[in-house]
């Protein structure tokens, strides 16, 4: 089944997973999957992700994490540029999500990095996601 924004189906599946305590949650897999995974696991928002081959396609297999209370540490997750309406910002104009202590995922010329990486970097793009 294909879907119009599989970056917002991946968000849903986790914010799903998250709401109903699971451990393990699967995606279909994607570069930009990846990446962004990949940027949830140095932060420390996931524990693991792990790519598996099924056939010719390959699917995404996300550990989810939670504190010692058992609350997710992902608190919220919301898609901002969508395929409809994407939002590009400048370097200048990067947005500080939560005073700082929110996440900001961005799709750059060179990859995909945090909000605070392509601001250091002096380089804009593609505003995908904010992590609180």
């Amino acid at each position: 089944m294909t879907h119009s924004d599989p970056i917002a189906d991946m968000l849903t599946r986790i914010r799903n997973g998250l709401i109903v305590r699971r451990d393990w949650i699967g995606a279909p897999s994607s570069k930009t999957k990846k990446a962004i995974l990949k940027i949830f696991k140095e932060q420390g928002l996931i524990s693991d992700f792990q790519v598996s081959q099924d056939g010719v396609k390959e699917s995404l297999r996300i550990r989810l994490s939670y504190d010692k209370n058992n609350q997710p540490v992902i608190t919220g997750l919301r898609k901002v540029s969508k395929p409809g309406l994407r939002i590009y910002m400048d370097k200048k104009e990067l947005p500080r999500f939560f005073g700082g202590r929110g996440l900001t995922i961005v799709s750059t010329s060179q990859g995909v990095m945090t909000g605070q990486a392509a601001r250091s970097k002096g380089i804009g793009g593609e505003l995908l996601c904010h992590v609180w």
